[in-house]
């Protein structure tokens, strides 16, 4: 039963050190004082980006660390313990969630994540049975950078206000982000976000632009904030972009873990795709931010060689923990907007420039003019209609991400297709190669 559930670890070695050239297996751990260690490394390794999306889509921040534990538990059982991995906040759904939110309020918008993890769900199943293949055939690396970039670029107008009313701490923050990424080693590198966000508070501060008086009002034990979903099937079209990016992200995040670990998974890819939609449908049921793998904690796993799954429990035991102490919820809640503006400039500059590394690694050939329409197509689109900009059709909106999704998809397969047949372009589609990580993921 432990095996099945993926807790039976084997102890590593002595449990309190690691020899060289040796990592700890996923199914292996160290002493319980040191697996803890690493559990709490995990949990500062993603807090920074997990906190920052319900800061910015104005969802409760302890509801959404409450889920993302949850999700994590449950990503950890569905498959088995064979792939470590963190479920944090995606910034993929910023977009579509302060779209719905526009016009459903924030139950339309946890409707739209409920239906998104459907979506993920189901995909899950199918790769199960039929493997990935089919995933590389409809989103070769061509279109899934484009996807992933026109998301990023989307989001960019969302920090305009931030740059104009409050210049000094959004730059501050961003600046405070680029140098402590470069400047420290180790764990306070990749904890860049963080330590930005803290400077671009006290930043704030200075300028009397942080208001502290709901601190001292809130209890320090009690519930998280819940909420629940109202489903409207106009809301899908904003969020089904959305699911290719985690199709991406969780099929990429396997891979890599494949590679660090030096273990088979292509059988677990399923299952992976499953439990992440599976914990989004929970989290969207809850009041909680939609989950994906987290690059983050990737990094930590590099830069320790601990890959063991019990440090996972570990930290998503802590993050439920966390969600009980409404105090904490409230202090985050205190972010001033141009704090949050300024990290959102380079996390959404991260998420653009994270497709274009896909078009790089993979070696997409844009000398051929139907990689080249397609991106830069899909990419105008997103641009063009941004924020509240839509096209409406009947009674359905479709916004710059969905749009511009639709048009990457359309026009890469109606180009190949008349191109195969013509013998007009090559149409072979470029293999997708390993992902690496940078402190930043």
């Amino acid at each position: 039963m432990s095996n099945r559930f993926g807790i039976g670890w084997r102890l590593h070695g002595d449990g309190k050190s690691i020899s060289p050239g040796t990592v700890v297996a996923p199914d292996e751990r160290l002493a319980w004082a040191q697996t803890v260690g690493v559990g709490v490394q995990h949990v500062m390794a993603m807090f920074g980006a997990t906190v920052l999306v319900p800061t910015i889509t104005g969802f409760p921040v302890t509801t959404t660390l409450l889920f993302t534990g949850v999700g994590t538990l449950l990503f950890l059982i569905i498959t088995a313990g064979r792939v470590p991995s963190y479920l944090g906040s995606s910034f993929a759904f910023i977009a579509p969630v302060t779209g719905a939110m526009a016009t459903h309020g924030m139950g339309g918008a946890l409707g739209g994540i409920v239906m998104a993890g459907a979506c993920l769900f189901i995909v899950g199943l199918i790769v199960q049975k039929a493997g990935t293949g089919w995933i590389h055939a409809l989103m070769p690396p061509v279109v899934m950078g484009t996807i992933v970039a026109l998301i990023g670029l989307n989001l960019a107008t969302t920090t305009t206000d931030k740059i104009t009313q409050v210049p000094l701490t959004t730059f501050a923050t961003v600046l405070a982000i680029v140098i402590t990424t470069v400047l420290f080693r180790g764990m306070l590198g990749r904890l860049s976000i963080l330590l930005g966000i803290i400077v671009g508070y006290l930043a704030a501060w200075a300028q009397g632009q942080v208001d502290f008086s709901a601190i001292g009002q809130a209890a320090w034990f009690g519930l998280p904030d819940f909420a629940a979903p109202t489903f409207h099937i106009e809301t899908l079209t904003l969020f089904l972009p959305v699911v290719f990016v985690l199709i991406a992200e969780n099929v990429g995040h396997v891979k890599t873990v494949a590679l660090m670990t030096g273990r088979e998974l292509d059988d677990v890819n399923g299952r992976a795709l499953m439990a992440d939609g599976t914990a989004t449908m929970i989290a969207g049921f809850g009041g909680g931010s939609g989950t994906t793998t987290y690059a983050e904690n990737i990094g930590v796993m590099a830069s320790s060689r601990v890959y063991s799954t019990a440090a996972y429990w570990i930290a998503g035991t802590v993050a439920i923990a966390l969600a009980f102490f409404p105090k904490f919820g409230v202090l985050i809640n205190t972010i001033p907007a141009g704090v949050a503006g300024g990290a959102g400039i380079v996390l959404y500059g991260m998420i653009a420039i994270v497709g274009a590394r896909l078009w790089v690694q993979n070696k997409v050939d844009f000398s051929n003019p139907i990689n080249l329409m397609t991106a830069g197509t899909g990419l105008i689109i997103a641009i063009a209609l941004f924020g509240d900009n839509v096209l409406s059709i009947g009674t359905m909106d479709f916004g710059g991400i969905a749009l511009g999704t639709a048009a990457t998809l359309v026009v890469f397969h109606l180009m190949r297709s008349i191109a195969k047949v013509r013998g007009t372009e090559p149409t072979e589609i470029e293999a997708i190669g390993g992902a690496t990580h940078s402190k930043l993921g």
